[in-house]
């Protein structure tokens, strides 16, 4: 277990929380995943020694079996690394699983079953969940209370589904990652407050090799890295129906590109002086947060 860079997993004192992965690897196959890049870089060696795989899921690829035992980012179980949260007293906000998608259909129960049984015996930590299968949630519920269930969706047909499913289930706090934005997601006449608590919204993070897949996406670059953006106006769709319903946003860094001018251009902001970034008012923070861009978490 580790300090994440993920800006929104925080701890409940608002500090920067961690990653906890008792399940690595996937098979949702999605084209920009960078833990598979991870799993095929730097972390090959370490995955390739772990043994312990979900053998009931072997799949098969152009007419022959994948070999698991030499694929590194194939699903493995790690279930040390569960004892790590008994071991912290403070409370903590933990990112389980984020190498891999803890709900998929290719997990054994018990292994699910072991990660759940960690969150009831960890009260004091706030446990954070994400997955891209939300039709395997409803064999789990009622979450722990301590448990934050979150559904990826980067379309519309996702959104629904993942509307749908989280209608069925119960959990403290029911949350939406719109990560990476592909395409416009409509949501007018959505029940959302009955259904979701928060959202968070970013962009697609990359190198090469995938600019041409999404030709609907403009590419930024972002730091040392290049980011394919959403259009403006799909971001304020979703922000003007979650404030509306008063629901609280979260964005990721990687979206202030979509914002950004010369920065002698950019405007003074009556809280928050000459910015870097040319953004809409509905974009930018509260009054005394660190960072301008607008970053909300919700009530627990």
């Amino acid at each position: 277990m580790g300090k994440t860079l993920i800006e929104w997993v925080k701890n409940p004192d608002g500090s920067q929380g961690f990653t906890l992965n008792s399940k690595t690897g996937c098979l949702n196959g999605c084209p920009y995943c960078y833990a598979r890049k991870l799993a095929n870089g730097r972390l090959k060696p370490l995955y390739l020694a772990n043994h312990e795989i979900a053998t009931g899921s072997f799949q098969v690829s152009q007419g022959r079996p994948i070999e698991p035992y030499k694929d590194p980012f194939y699903p493995r179980f790690w279930p040390e690394r569960l004892e790590e949260p008994y071991k912290i007293k403070k409370p903590a906000g933990i990112f389980l699983d984020d190498m891999s998608d803890w709900m998929g259909n290719y997990w054994p129960e018990e292994w699910t079953r072991q990660e759940l049984q960690m969150m009831k015996d960890n009260p004091q930590h706030r446990i954070y969940t994400l997955t891209k299968q939300p039709q395997g949630l409803i064999k789990w519920s009622p979450f722990p209370d301590n448990c934050w269930v979150g559904v990826t969706a980067t379309n519309e047909h996702q959104f629904v589904e993942a509307g749908y499913w989280l209608n069925q289930i119960e959990a403290t706090v029911k949350y939406l990652s719109i990560e990476p934005f592909l395409e416009r997601i409509p949501v007018e006449g959505f029940p959302l407050p009955s259904v979701f608590n928060w959202v968070i919204i970013g962009a697609m993070t990359f190198r090469g090799g995938i600019n041409g897949i999404y030709p609907q996406l403009t590419p930024m670059p972002y730091g040392n890295r290049d980011t394919l953006q959403p259009k403006i106006e799909w971001v304020e769709e979703i922000v003007e129906a979650k404030d509306k319903a008063g629901i609280p946003v979260f964005f990721k860094n990687n979206l202030k590109p979509l914002f950004s001018i010369p920065e002698d251009e950019a405007p003074i902001h009556p809280e928050f002086g000459k910015a870097r970034y040319k953004i809409p008012e509905w974009a930018y923070a509260k009054r005394g947060t660190d960072n301008w861009l607008r970053q909300e978490m919700p009530e627990e």
